[in-house]
């Protein structure tokens, strides 16, 4: 069986590679790649967004940001909160299906490696400055005084910083469309909500992806829309993936059939 053949170091590298290719090829779509996009490029999108976002009547980012502002802990939780967990509950996840589930593992980290692929199409096609960086001047903020969106990072700290000249260097400062952050911590709650017995640990699980929106948010990291988008990728890319397992069980039992087992 498929299951059969899995090895933990086989399985770690694939991940390990994969993340390693993903984090290069995104980066070359980037604010500094070799395909780099311009800073207008990524203002003008901003504007698309925000623009779209207000003809919904749905541009609350901002007026929501503005509300802890003086809530200089809270704002620093989330930023620890954004930048910790996005990598920490992901791989607990991945852990826990590997050891107890793995036929479910299979499946659900195909679908988040798919969903993480189609990211990269969007931010190659659609570089997009996050509101933490409208009013920065650039190279990689718009200097757009009429926003006050605050980069609660720089102001509040976390356990990183964009301010480091080489994060800035290596990172893709525009690559918020589709939110990643929130496509992962839905992965998280549909793989493994399912599978969970007690009901509190169930709970957390579906309370994670909520609080992960209001995190993107309020660490002005990504607009709503960009967590909507996020979620239709993981949509699509969990599809994908049925459909692969569906094709390789069906290779598998035509395999066994023609050889008269």
């Amino acid at each position: 069986m498929i299951v059969a053949r899995m090895r933990w170091w086989k399985e770690a590298l694939f991940i390990l590679g994969f993340y390693l290719a993903y984090g290069l090829v995104r980066n070359q779509f980037g604010s500094d790649g070799f395909f780099a996009s311009t800073t207008s490029t990524a203002a003008k999108n901003a504007n698309r967004v925000i623009d779209f976002e207000k003809q919904l009547g749905l541009f609350f980012e901002e007026g929501l940001q503005q509300w802890f502002l003086d809530w200089g802990w809270f704002l620093w939780f989330w930023n620890v909160f954004y930048g910790s967990l996005h990598f920490v509950v992901t791989i607990g996840v991945g852990v826990f299906l590997y050891r107890r589930f793995p036929l479910r593992f299979l499946r659900y980290r195909t679908g988040l490696a798919i969903t993480t692929a189609l990211g990269l199409i969007g931010f190659a096609t659609f570089p997009l400055m996050p509101p933490r960086l409208l009013a920065s001047p650039p190279p990689y903020g718009g200097a757009m005084t009429n926003f006050s969106f605050v980069d609660t990072l720089s102001v509040h700290g976390g356990l990183w910083s964009f301010d480091s000249g080489t994060l800035q260097d290596i990172s893709n400062q525009w690559a918020a469309m589709p939110s990643l952050h929130l496509a992962w911590a839905a992965w998280c709650t549909v793989a493994i909500a399912p599978v969970l017995k007690p009901i509190s640990a169930r709970v957390a699980m579906w309370v994670y992806p909520l609080a992960t929106s209001f995190g993107i948010v309020i660490t002005a990291n990504h607009y709503w829309i960009d967590g909507l988008a996020g979620l239709a990728v993981l949509a699509v890319g969990m599809w994908c993936a049925q459909w692969i397992l569906e094709r390789q069980m069906t290779e598998r039992n035509n395999v066994l059939t023609d050889g008269g087992i």
